[in-house]
């Protein structure tokens, strides 16, 4: 397998500042198709979320369209699962951390991207979407507004790993309560600020953008600035990921 680079952005995305990681995934898309999914903004305009993507994409040279996943349903749909199959570019944008997992774990379509990913094409997401790809996603503990967080199984394509997103304005209030109800001692807790990615790619983890990314392991927490190689994060696993026939 030949893994396409792999972006967590800190969430404000779609924005300028987020110029240094989408080039890099701009260039990994090549002439393939490119896709957005507006899984995470199902239930808060996800058209509008798709119109910012083709939109800013765009203004970086690459033509991007919607890959349907906002339902169960359109994770089945055999056109579409062909479609991502296809795919050399893959975004998933903002929304409802718990969204994302509940949808698209353990799907053909997810699948097929994991796929897709694992023969090179790029795979990028930003706040819910980040968190969707590590192993677990956090999510309100009791009411809207409540800092404290609970753990929920994700897509789990970085095994051990925790997204906190938007890191440097709220982000960082959840790492209390993130560690205290963490299900495991070798938890990892991934803080990315906004406009911002920790990247992946050639077996490699970088900071990218605007900010910095905090890695938090134990009683060990460590902040890369952007440019400099990220110590201390798990590689990439795609047949860790629920259902994924990557491998």
């Amino acid at each position: 397998m030949t893994w396409g680079p792999l972006a967590l952005v800190g969430g404000d995305e779609l924005n300028p500042g987020n110029e240094p990681q989408d080039e890099v995934l701009v260039r990994a898309a090549g002439d393939g198709p490119a896709f957005v999914l507006a899984t995470a903004a199902g239930r808060q305009h996800p058209e509008a979320a798709v119109a910012n993507a083709v939109g800013w994409f765009a203004g970086l040279g690459l033509r991007i369209e919607e890959l349907p996943a906002t339902r169960r349903s359109d994770t089945k749909n055999a056109a579409n699962v062909a479609r991502a199959g296809e795919g050399r570019f893959f975004y998933l944008v903002g929304g409802d951390p718990g969204l994302v997992p509940k949808v698209l774990a353990g799907t053909p379509l997810w699948d097929a991207i994991v796929g897709a990913w694992a023969g090179g094409a790029a795979l990028a997401g930003s706040s819910a979407g980040a968190m969707a790809l590590g192993e677990w996603t956090l999510v309100r503990d009791r009411m809207p507004g409540d800092d404290r967080r609970r753990y929920l199984p994700a897509l789990e394509l970085v095994p051990r790993v925790a997204v906190l997103p938007h890191f440097e304005t709220f982000g960082h209030r959840w790492v209390e309560s993130a560690e205290r109800a963490a299900p495991r001692s070798d938890v990892v807790l991934l803080g990315i600020d906004e406009r911002t990615a920790a990247l992946q790619r050639d077996g490699a983890w970088r900071a990218f953008g605007d900010g910095g990314v905090t890695v938090i392991a134990g009683d060990e927490r460590r902040r890369f600035a952007s440019g400099e190689a990220i110590d201390g994060l798990p590689t990439p696993d795609p047949e860790h990921a629920p259902g994924s026939n990557a491998g």
